[in-house]
């Protein structure tokens, strides 16, 4: 049964409805699995084996009428989310000891569709930033590449899925959390329209930049996991709806039916490798061919960098700055420097930071109601060095500060649209390539629909990591 974690959710899920196999066999073979090689890139933290084989034998004995969408399937929760019986550290030393008494919202969805949780998955310190390391568990490496960043923040989770550990995995995305590791480990990750998963334990209900969200290696299964994610609850009121059947059945859309709005660069915004344009280049000329109708465009930016820088300091020095203050010995330098830019900032400042979101929303769904999806680089460069705090030039273009490389994926995020990286495939020498796909607001349901079909055209199938690097 050992090949079990090579399989995605749903394939588990029906081996387990069939009582083909038990929850305690499938977390045997992720066990054996995490034991093979967690120790190579760090990707679970927390681990905890005794707990997770009680859950398993509490599952087996669940009649079959009672058992959940996710019913044995073990996962790792990302360490900045509160999940009970687990330690939340969010890669910081002060929060080294906490333990929630509750699981988060997220978490606690999960849980009831009979997930085993296993441990926690690695982050940056204080989720910023998108190379995964810390003060408490170190760092996580590329599978593909134990030398490589996995990126993040979610890097531990998209390290953990590539390594067969988990078959899908929770994350969160600001600047692209979501995106960038998944591109880097060349797995799935979606950022949803802002509403469609409640910031229930967030203090700021109308916070646009921050959502939870679904990590996989497939479409189909991101999708599943979406759906248990999502849903109403009175923590947030305004909640944007999406069909859970059509989620939980995903049907591939058209290809001969899209319409692409193609950025290679985000209409000059970033510089981004070479390797990667040709990728997509050759991504979107076989689009083409295959009966879809591709454009040059890309939805308005201007003023996204200005917004998101300011409404991201304003809100680390609102939640951090104190901290900052108490233990500044605690903190790398270059997300204390990012949370004192937020001290200076005036409520001038960030009232016209919401005015420019406001403004690229409005503009983003004009934009979409003509486009179905737009395909654009995830990440501007390949994984770098995981010695890097963060990579200082692209495509020979010197990087500001920690950010500036990973604007790729968060100059969307004040747009208020979803979006998802799919693998693309691999560069000559090995490093996995993802694709961005992004769709009007509210419109998850049919990005996920335009994913799989892409994601069937571009037909990678599942390959070991370590076998590749053999």
């Amino acid at each position: 049964m050992s090949y079990l974690y090579e399989l995605g959710a749903k394939q588990l899920a029906e081996k387990l409805r069939s009582s083909e196999v038990s929850a305690s066999e499938i977390l045997e073979a992720h066990l054996k699995r995490i034991a093979a090689h967690n120790g190579d890139i760090n990707a679970i933290v927390a681990l905890d084996v005794e707990s997770a084989r009680a859950q398993a034998q509490a599952l087996d004995g669940l009649p079959v009428d009672e058992r959940g969408r996710l019913h044995g399937l073990p996962v790792a929760i990302k360490d900045t989310a509160n999940a009970l019986g687990f330690t939340a550290t969010s890669g910081h030393r002060h929060f080294e000891k906490f333990r929630p008494d509750t699981d988060d919202l997220h978490v606690a969805r999960m849980r009831a569709e009979g997930v085993i949780i296993l441990g926690k998955t690695n982050v940056p310190e204080m989720a910023a930033g998108s190379h995964s390391f810390n003060k408490v568990y170190g760092t996580t490496t590329n599978p593909y590449d134990t030398t490589k960043t996995a990126g993040g923040s979610s890097g531990g989770a998209a390290a953990a899925l590539a390594a067969g550990f988990v078959a899908v995995a929770d994350g969160s995305d600001m600047g692209g959390s979501l995106r960038n590791p998944a591109a880097f480990c060349g797995v799935v990750g979606m950022r949803p329209t802002p509403g469609v998963i409640a910031n229930a334990e967030n203090a700021n209900m109308g916070d646009r930049l921050v959502t939870v969200g679904p990590m996989a290696r497939t479409v189909a299964d991101t999708a599943l996991l979406l759906d248990v994610m999502a849903g109403p609850t009175a923590a947030q009121p305004q909640h944007v709806a999406l069909d859970s059947a059509a989620l939980t059945e995903l049907r591939p859309a058209n290809l001969g039916e899209f319409r692409i709005a193609y950025a290679p660069d985000l209409d000059g915004h970033v510089p981004v490798e070479p390797k990667i344009t040709l990728a997509l280049d050759a991504l979107v000329d076989s689009l083409a061919k295959a009966g879809a109708q591709v454009t040059r465009d890309c939805p308005n930016l201007d003023g996204a960098d200005e917004s998101f820088r300011t409404l991201r300091a304003a809100e680390f020095f609102i939640n951090m700055g104190a901290l900052l203050a108490a233990e500044r010995e605690n903190f790398n330098d270059f997300l204390a420097d990012n949370i004192l830019k937020g001290k200076g900032l005036r409520a001038q400042d960030v009232m016209e930071a919401l005015h420019t979101t406001t403004r690229l929303s409005r503009e983003a769904a004009e934009f979409f109601a003509n486009v179905d999806i737009v395909v654009a680089p995830t990440t501007q460069i390949l994984p770098f060095d995981a010695e890097l705090d963060w990579p200082k030039t692209v495509a020979g273009t010197e990087m500001g500060d920690y950010l500036e490389w990973m604007r790729s994926a968060w100059l969307f995020t004040p747009l208020g649209i979803p979006g998802i990286s799919i693998p693309l495939g691999f560069s000559e020498d090995g490093l996995p390539i993802g694709v961005q796909l992004l769709a009007g607001p509210g419109k998850d349901v049919e990005l996920l629909q335009a994913a799989a079909a892409i994601e069937a055209h571009i037909g990678l199938g599942g390959c070991d990591p370590w076998e590749v690097q053999a």
